[in-house]
């Protein structure tokens, strides 16, 4: 689980924030003040940290990401703030930020931005991909659900990848047949369906759409 570090002095905000995070599947520790926050850094690991600049005691956004990046200086910062100023998004880039978003925004809005950098620095370098209740480790070529293994053929994971790298695509057989089998294959394309079939029953969350007269596609 992912653990995100929220400091936000508006106690009404942080705690909407918070509510939307963890209902994303983030763990969230909030902090009401800069100086709490402050004394947080270096404790645990932390995978995120969203900072209001203005905050409403004597430590400002500013500082605590000075401290932060003495500590670690790969952890993605997001800063926001009722400010909307091109010095700011400045100098928060120049002390390391990866995003700037201002008040007043979206909740889903900042869960959102919150995926795409976890997605970004984290799942990229792992190398595993979510969907559903599923965890695909694509390093490994294995299939997970709550822990347990799916046991999937080379084909049948192929066309996994396929599918998952390419979600909204609708694929004709064919594009399925060159993508999984390779150009030099030649035969029915009635094996794409039997495919397709073993992978639906191994993997039935998966939502795969069939295109009469056409192909597949994943949403």
């Amino acid at each position: 689980m992912y653990r995100i570090c929220l400091v936000e002095d508006e106690k009404n905000l942080n705690d909407l924030i918070k509510s939307y995070l963890e209902r994303e599947g983030y763990e969230v520790i909030n902090f009401y003040s800069g100086e709490s926050a402050f004394d947080y850094i270096s404790k645990e690991k932390v995978h995120l940290w969203i900072l209001d600049i203005m905050l409403g005691d004597s430590i400002s956004g500013y500082d605590i990401i000075k401290k932060v990046r003495q500590s670690d200086g790969n952890v993605p910062v997001i800063f926001t703030s009722a400010r909307d100023q091109d010095l700011d998004k400045i100098i928060g880039l120049e002390l390391g930020s990866d995003d700037y978003i201002t008040k007043p925004y979206s909740p889903k809005e900042l869960v959102l931005r919150v995926n795409n950098i976890i997605k970004r620095v984290y799942r990229q370098l792992e190398n595993k991909v979510e969907y559903e209740s599923y965890e695909i480790d694509l390093n490994k070529r294995i299939v997970y659900e709550n822990g347990d293994e799916i046991n999937l053929t080379t084909l049948e994971f192929d066309l996994l990848v396929l599918f998952l790298d390419n979600k909204d695509k609708s694929f004709s057989r064919d594009d399925i047949l060159t993508g999984v089998w390779g150009k030099d294959y030649f035969g029915s394309d009635r094996v794409v369906d039997d495919l397709v079939r073993r992978l639906r029953k191994k993997m039935p969350k998966l939502h795969i759409s069939t295109i009469y007269g056409f192909g597949y596609r994943l949403s």
